[in-house]
């Protein structure tokens, strides 16, 4: 079977093509609607990654990859409330707690949608969330900068630092609640759309049957940094979508271009050993930024003075594309972005 005969695939662009796409400068302005998560809850796209005993899917790495460049490509700001999902469901399948029981089910069958709370823990030595231990539960105080999904999410996955500097995940209701207060939603040059706010904890309780992951920080930084190595989906997704926009004369030689970056950076990300060619991911990744970038910039110049309406196809994904660069980055990734950028504008590119 193709990738692209693969159910999934197909029902990932059933429902790009029939809800996401007709509406996505609509929900741009508006904000992402319950009756989108709704439908994505039911197209079973929330289980890709999730054990098929669970009643997930269990699905390969390129129809997840497939089915992610459909959706960024169709509405990023649907795409990227669904896509936190993914992380939940793969600290569940991980698991060995009693939380895995409880929730990995509902989760992988789209009963339940999950935000996560966790990109802070990049930060460190810098310890925006701390934890620490009373009886029968952790108390979680400080200030998650970034949660997506808020009003749309039902359980999320919160993540912080304990004295004894362990990693700790756990899961709590997606509300405001005694010790988790949300700030107004954030007005963001793209993706406002996808509900983001920031969350002041003091002294939030989670029960140790909710805890998900606990280790050393250490042993889970060891399998998170080569995470953001590796080019996103969504990149090409957006780059794709807006090639749609531009006439094939033009858009033939970046089509390519994409095409060729695409294949390198997913042979890599297909690689049995992650933290192998750590450089060469870094630089497929800059390379896919410049080509999403040429591609949504020929869709705005071929849009002319209609690509700078707020409703207009070209300009939205465009803005889209500029979420993307900086979307998971980490110092590592930004740094090899700007050495890339330099390289190819700067002296080394004259």
């Amino acid at each position: 079977m193709t990738i692209a005969a693969h159910p999934l695939v197909a029902r990932a662009r059933e429902l790009a093509d029939g809800l996401l796409s007709p509406a996505a400068e609509r929900v741009d302005q508006e904000g992402v609607p319950a009756s989108h998560i709704e439908a994505v809850k039911r197209s079973g796209l929330l289980g890709l990654n999730a054990p098929v005993a669970y009643g997930g899917s269990a699905a390969p790495p390129a129809v997840v990859r497939e089915t992610a460049e459909i959706l960024a490509g169709a509405c990023c700001s649907t795409w990227f409330v669904q896509t936190q999902h993914h992380t939940p469901v793969l600290t569940l399948a991980g698991s060995g707690l009693p939380v895995r029981e409880r929730l990995l089910g509902p989760l992988a069958r789209g009963e339940l949608l999950s935000g996560v709370a966790y990109a802070h823990l990049r930060s460190y030595p810098r310890v925006p969330v701390r934890v620490r231990r009373e009886a029968g539960g952790w108390l979680f105080s400080g200030t998650v900068p970034w949660y997506t999904g808020w009003g749309l999410n039902d359980v999320l996955l919160l993540a912080g630092v304990t004295e004894d500097d362990e990693v700790l995940f756990a899961f709590t209701e997606a509300r405001e609640q005694p010790g988790l207060r949300p700030s107004e939603p954030m007005r963001l040059a793209a993706l406002t759309a996808a509900r983001t706010v920031s969350l002041d904890l003091d002294d939030l309780r989670v029960p140790d049957e909710a805890v998900a992951l606990r280790t050393p920080f250490e042993e889970w930084a060891a399998t998170d940094r080569p995470r953001p190595r590796n080019a996103s989906p969504a990149v090409f997704g957006i780059a794709e979508a807006a090639l749609a926009l531009v006439a094939e004369e033009y858009a033939a030689g970046l089509r390519g271009s994409l095409a060729e970056i695409r294949s390198r950076a997913y042979a890599l990300a297909d690689h049995p050993v992650p933290y192998e060619h750590a450089a060469e991911r870094l630089a497929l990744r800059a390379e896919a930024f410049t080509l999403m970038r040429a591609a949504t910039t020929a869709a705005v110049v071929a849009g002319g003075g209609r690509a700078m309406s707020l409703d207009h196809r070209a300009q939205r994904l465009a803005r889209e594309g500029l979420f993307l660069l900086v979307q998971g980055q980490t110092s590592e990734s930004r740094t090899a972005h700007l050495k890339a950028l330099v390289e190819r504008h700067g002296a080394g590119g004259r």
